[in-house]
């Protein structure tokens, strides 16, 4: 958001105030003033009018104006209500040099997920890809991905969902004998060895959705289905506020990511580019490595798809 036009608000918010005594307070034309009131109508603020003054009556439900407001991390944040991808919007920001910008979604009509996977995304979820452009090796970009896990399980359990993390990207809730999907993680990076040039990390979570609107191949959940409709913009503030301060110290998010997984204790088999392993997995280890007890050896896994075996497996 504009830095005048988020003091107008927060003037706004203050109480009521001549557009007068604003244009002095900020030090701006009276006719800008009004352009800033006219603009934030048209984003969705409430803004009323009275013999006072000009007075904030109401922050619109979601959005990117509405998300930025009163959001305690150093995001701007570009808002689509449909968009193919946020990742691939994501992708161009970075190449263009940005940073610290969010893409954010009502829906995406050409989602990807892992392994180029279709993600469906409807309308009423929380679709956004978040441009980084950290001062890290390449070897520690996947902690990233786990602090935006451990950020998302976070602000779903203030939701009132029961959400734990599945290794290595997956959000997921356990209800009758299995885990349902709740959200997922899909991280890109460009850069060399010794560092990151940018990291788009993608953020699809299952909100005030209906679980018939999703694959079932995914046996997925939704914030609507645990714990009723969620307050997406607060949610969204939340899963920002927490992966920003998560990323701040890498070490720190892989250590309560840990605390919050399901995958650790589980008997389980993980495809990788080098083969199938089955065992334990007993530990991740920073920047995200699962090692798996297979009863022979403790193999160290960096990159596969995770499966939770049953103990008759």
């Amino acid at each position: 958001m504009q830095g005048t036009r988020e003091r107008v608000l927060d003037a706004l918010a203050e109480g009521p105030v001549s557009g007068p005594a604003l244009a002095d307070r900020l030090g701006v034309s009276r006719a800008a003033v009004w352009k800033h009131v006219e603009a934030l109508r048209e984003a969705g603020f409430e803004v009323e009018s009275g013999d006072e003054g000009y007075t904030l009556a109401g922050v619109p439900a979601f959005g990117g104006a509405a998300v930025e407001y009163g959001l305690a991390a150093p995001f701007a944040i570009e808002y689509h209500d449909s968009i193919p991808s946020t990742n691939a919007r994501a992708r161009e920001i970075a190449t263009e040099g940005g940073e610290d910008v969010v893409v954010l979604a009502d829906r995406q009509t050409g989602g990807r997920g892992r392994l180029d996977r279709e993600w469906v995304s409807p309308s009423g979820g929380v679709w956004l890809s978040v441009v980084l452009r950290p001062d890290v090796p390449a070897t520690h970009a996947p902690a990233l991905t786990l602090a935006a896990a451990m950020a998302t399980t976070r602000a779903a359990r203030e939701a009132g969902v029961d959400a734990r993390i599945k290794w290595p990207n997956d959000v997921v809730v356990p209800r009758d004998g299995r885990e349902r999907k709740l959200a997922g993680i899909l991280t890109e990076m460009e850069g060399e060895a010794d560092r990151v040039s940018w990291v788009v990390v993608g953020v699809g979570v299952n909100a005030n959705v209906d679980s018939d609107d999703l694959p079932a191949a995914a046996d997925p959940t939704s914030i609507r289905a645990e714990a009723g409709d969620v307050d997406r913009r607060a949610f969204t503030q939340r899963l920002l506020e927490e992966f920003d301060a998560l990323r701040a110290d890498l070490p720190s998010a892989v250590e309560a990511w840990r605390e919050s997984a399901s995958t650790l204790g589980r008997r389980v088999r993980v495809d990788t580019p080098d083969g199938e392993i089955v065992g334990e997995a007993v530990d991740v280890r920073f920047p995200g490595t699962l090692v798996v007890d297979t009863g022979d050896e403790r193999v160290e896994v960096t990159a596969g798809d995770c499966e939770h075996l049953r103990p008759a497996e």
